[in-house]
């Protein structure tokens, strides 16, 4: 059996949720999963290593759609099975109160289906 060791909760993005940089206006990749404390992104662009970034994806609830802005340090990176694509695991340091209610809200919702 397999234990979670986590402290928050995550969701698998079922469906393609594209996270772009801020600063460059670029889609950087999408995500894998999403907790309120942080994420995995499948990469496909270039990151670098401990890095800050200004991110902004959108998730969406069935009827609406809200945008999220997150400030995020990359902590860490690997090759994915596609020769061109990362896996990186990012955390959360800068989320108002209002976009992390949105991420609650979006990881809790029913039919979430958690890592």
């Amino acid at each position: 059996m397999m234990h979670e060791f986590r402290r928050a909760k995550r969701r698998k993005a079922s469906d393609t949720i594209l996270v772009t940089d801020v600063m460059t206006e670029r889609v950087i990749g999408r995500i894998g999963n999403l907790s309120e404390t942080g994420m995995l992104l499948i990469a496909s662009e270039a990151l670098a290593d401990d890095a800050l970034y200004q991110l902004r994806f959108t998730l969406h609830d069935g009827t609406s759609a809200q945008q999220v802005d997150v400030g995020a340090h990359l902590l860490w990176r690997d090759r994915a099975s596609a020769p061109t694509q990362v896996w990186a695991g990012f955390r959360f340091i800068a989320v108002s109160e209002a976009q992390a209610r949105r991420l609650r809200a979006w990881i809790e919702a029913p039919g979430s289906h958690y890592e």
